[in-house]
């Protein structure tokens, strides 16, 4: 049986997709009130972005190592690989690896370096390849090589939300502030860094907008398009991509979800580009 793909709720994958290429999905979580609210499976408030005191959590390696155990027997011995958010911006990383140790051999952990569909796009691109017949070393290869063709941009209404929760350092929070500068950001290396500074938001999404083109340039490129409670804002973003890089196809449209919300905040709006990508990989999501 193919090796099976395991990533958490961070990647927004559609569920269609995750359906089409096997892929199990771990929660992450949001603490709300002395609740332990698992993402994708209990209901959030709708007022959640206004709440103060919300805060998240990654899987553990208990909860990790259930999933593992669950999709290692699915794959009929023949293994996982286990896709998830980046190490610098959640503990699940480090979960992760600890719960794979339980199954020497059997289990393969790769850091994305990425969030939201940047994470997707390398859990998509592994069970392509897992699909295809691949042995573990081979699906842990194409993950591994995944991670390299992904490139992703945000533009957020404001940093406070990124500053107190350590994901991005001061000064780049002070940037957002000083002079009603809005930067541009990028994940660079698996962290949250500043690309650009200008002046406004709907700026800062050109300048988005502007980089990307830049990154697809001639070649291919899935793409997709997310949102914090923008859904117009991501549908724009993705109208314009759509006229400017028609070899590309329609871009994904899909909420960045609860636990990266709580952390950017609403009216974020991101780009995730995944060059060259294999077949089935891109197509046209238009939920929240």
């Amino acid at each position: 049986m193919p090796v099976v793909v395991v990533t958490d709720s961070s990647a927004r994958l559609p569920s269609d997709l995750v359906a089409r290429w096997g892929i199990r999905v771990v929660p992450l979580h949001i603490l709300l009130d002395g609740q332990d609210l698992r993402d994708g499976v209990d209901e959030v408030p709708a007022d959640l972005y206004q709440r103060a005191g919300v805060t998240t959590a990654g899987a553990g390696p208990a909860e990790l190592a259930a999933a593992y155990r669950t999709a290692l027997g699915d794959s009929g011995g023949d293994g996982v690989l286990a896709v998830h958010l980046s190490a610098a911006l959640s503990s699940t990383l480090g979960s992760a690896e600890h719960a794979a140790g339980g199954f020497p051999g059997l289990v393969s952990v790769v850091d994305s370096r990425s969030a939201g569909m940047g994470t997707g796009f390398v859990a998509l691109a592994a069970a392509h390849v897992a699909r295809d017949g691949a042995d573990l070393a081979a699906v842990t290869a194409a993950a591994n090589a995944a991670v390299d063709r992904v490139h992703a941009f945000l533009v957020v209404r404001r940093l406070e939300n990124l500053r107190h929760s350590g994901r991005i350092t001061a000064a780049a929070s002070w940037l957002g502030t000083a002079l009603a500068i809005k930067p541009l950001l990028r994940i660079e290396d698996g962290r949250l860094v500043a690309a650009q500074r200008v002046r406004t938001t709907s700026k800062a999404v050109a300048a988005m907008i502007e980089q990307v083109i830049e990154v697809v340039g001639e070649g291919r490129a899935a793409l997709a398009v997310q949102h914090v409670d923008d859904l117009a804002g991501a549908q724009d973003v993705a109208a314009t991509l759509a006229g400017a890089l028609p070899g590309c196809g329609p871009a994904m449209v899909t909420d960045l979800g609860p636990v990266l919300g709580v952390h950017l905040g609403t009216g974020a709006v991101g780009v995730v580009v995944f060059l060259d990508p294999g077949a089935g990989l891109s197509g046209p999501r238009n939920g929240r």
